[in-house]
């Protein structure tokens, strides 16, 4: 396991890590943003916007992709906040944090501790947020994964019961879904599943696509080539999760797809801080669009 500094797709100041089995690039010099994550030799999973990184602006917020972290709910003036400044860091030899400045607007602080493996592709991602401001704030640390055109996301549902009053039935709704006003539930990207919802990136179709859901099972993964990336991620029972209730996001348009986990929304007091965890991994598997063969392809993943 090494980690050394590189330039990557015309970014001077990032960090390399690998282990001879994946490699994950971090940019330092504005951000964070984890551009690259892929397995040795294999397709980046994230997708990287080249003009955005040819032209930072200081006053404009810009994706520039990759995996990013930001606050919930969605305000313009506190989310879409500029985090171009350089990110100071600290490597131990197997966890890189990341630490950004305090933001002037919000006086909120970001930070992403990276837990790199000695071996294989399991990757452990801390997401904090710390209050630097005089009062208690409010808000959902949110990871937010841009992925590479062309995959498709799978969303899975909790298992099916079925109606009645019998051991075994319920009564009971569940798998709430939320959808955004521009959502299209008939738009051909969408497969709704027995067992997975699934969304495809495809630029044949211009519109904008998102929809939201409780996600039990806590996890989604992203279908590229023969490759699929998994995510884990908290589902806390009964927790004060932002947009009707969603610990999970997803949303397309041209050219790239979406896959964000979201914590609950609650106040954080002055020097305290939010902390969500994901975990990734990549997988090497060609993942069906039958939804009973896939469940048994996931099954070796503990999925």
């Amino acid at each position: 396991m090494s980690l050394q500094k590189i330039e990557y797709r015309g970014w001077k100041d990032c960090l390399l890590l690998e282990n001879g089995d994946i490699e994950l690039v971090v940019s330092v010099g504005l951000g964070p943003r984890v551009l690259s994550f892929k397995r040795k030799g294999g397709a980046n999973f994230f997708k990287n916007f080249d003009d955005q990184m040819a032209n930072v602006s200081q006053d404009t917020w810009q994706s520039y992709g990759g995996h990013r972290l930001w606050h919930a709910p969605e305000v313009w003036t506190r989310t879409y906040y500029p985090d171009v400044q350089p990110v100071k860091y600290e490597w131990d030899g197997s966890r890189l944090t990341l630490t950004c400045e305090t933001e002037t607007v919000s006086r909120l602080q970001k930070e992403i501790v990276i837990d790199f493996p000695a071996s294989g592709s399991l990757v452990k991602v801390t997401h904090r947020i710390y209050n630097r401001g005089p009062w208690a704030a409010k808000f959902a640390t949110w990871a937010l994964s841009v992925m590479a055109p062309g995959g498709t996301v799978i969303v899975p549902q909790e298992p099916f019961v079925p109606h009645g009053p019998g051991a075994g039935q319920s009564f009971a709704a569940g798998r709430p879904i939320v959808l955004w006003q521009f959502t299209n539930m008939a738009d051909p990207r969408f497969v709704w599943g027995k067992r997975f919802i699934r969304m495809s990136q495809d630029d044949a179709y211009p519109t904008k696509q998102k929809f939201g859901a409780l996600v039990k099972p806590g996890w989604a993964a992203y279908a590229f080539g023969s490759e699929l990336f998994i995510k884990h991620f908290p589902f806390i029972d009964g927790a004060p999760y932002t947009d009707y209730g969603c610990n999970a996001e997803f949303y397309t348009e041209p050219g790239m797809l979406e896959v964000e986990s979201i914590g609950p929304e609650a106040p954080v007091e002055p020097g305290d801080f939010s902390e969500h965890v994901e975990t990734w991994q990549i997988e090497q598997v060609e993942a069906s669009k039958d939804d009973d063969t896939l469940a048994e392809q996931l099954k070796p993943f503990g999925l």
